[in-house]
C-alpha cells in the first residue's frame, strides 16, 4: 500500500483541528455553564446553551451505556482512518480528518462525562432544532464534502 503524503497530512491537520476547536469551544460553554442554563441570546435565532447528551444524534440511543457509543465510534473512526490513509484525493482526505477529529471530539467528552456537551441552539419562534456542537459540525460537513467530492473530482477534469 502506497501512502499519499499530502493528502494523509491534509486529512491529519484536519483531524487534529476539528477535534481542538471541538475541544476549546466545548471548554469555554463548560466554563460558562452555570450562566448559559437558561442559554444566552446571540441573535433571533439562535443562543448558546449548556446541555450535556448521553445519546447521539438527536438524543437517540440515550440507553446505552456511555462506553458502547465510544465503542462503537472509535470502530468507525478506525475504518475511517483506514480510507484516510489510503485516499490520493484530497478533498476525502479533508472530508475523512473532519469526520474523525469531530468523532474524537465527542469520544473525549463521552470518557470525560458520560455525556457529550451541547451548545449550539437553533430555534424559530418556539420550536428548537436539537442542540449540537462543534465535532457534530465537523462530522456533517465531513460527510457532505464527500457526497460532493466526486462531483468536484470530475469538474476539475472536465
Amino acid at each position: 500500500m502506497k501512502l499519499n503524503s499530502v493528502p494523509l497530512t491534509m486529512g491529519s491537520v484536519m483531524l487534529i483541528s476539528a477535534a481542538l476547536v471541538d475541544q476549546v469551544t466545548k471548554a469555554a460553554i463548560v466554563e460558562n455553564a452555570s450562566s448559559l442554563v437558561y442559554g444566552y441570546p446571540v441573535f433571533p435565532g439562535f443562543k448558546l446553551v449548556f446541555l450535556r447528551n448521553e445519546g447521539v444524534t438527536f438524543g437517540l440511543l440515550n440507553n446505552l451505556p456511555w462506553w458502547s457509543l465510544s465503542a462503537m465510534a472509535i470502530a468507525v473512526c478506525c475504518w475511517i482512518a483506514l480510507m484516510l490513509v489510503r485516499t490520493s484525493i484530497r478533498a476525502e482526505a479533508l472530508a475523512y480528518g473532519a469526520i474523525i477529529g469531530g468523532a474524537i471530539g465527542n469520544i473525549i467528552d463521552r470518557i470525560r462525562f458520560r455525556g457529550v456537551t451541547d451548545f449550539l441552539d437553533f430555534y424559530v419562534g418556539s420550536q428548537h432544532w436539537p442542540a449540537f456542537n462543534m465535532a457534530d459540525v465537523f462530522v456533517v460537513c465531513g460527510v457532505a464534502l464527500l457526497i460532493v467530492a466526486p462531483r468536484l473530482s470530475q469538474n476539475a477534469h472536465a
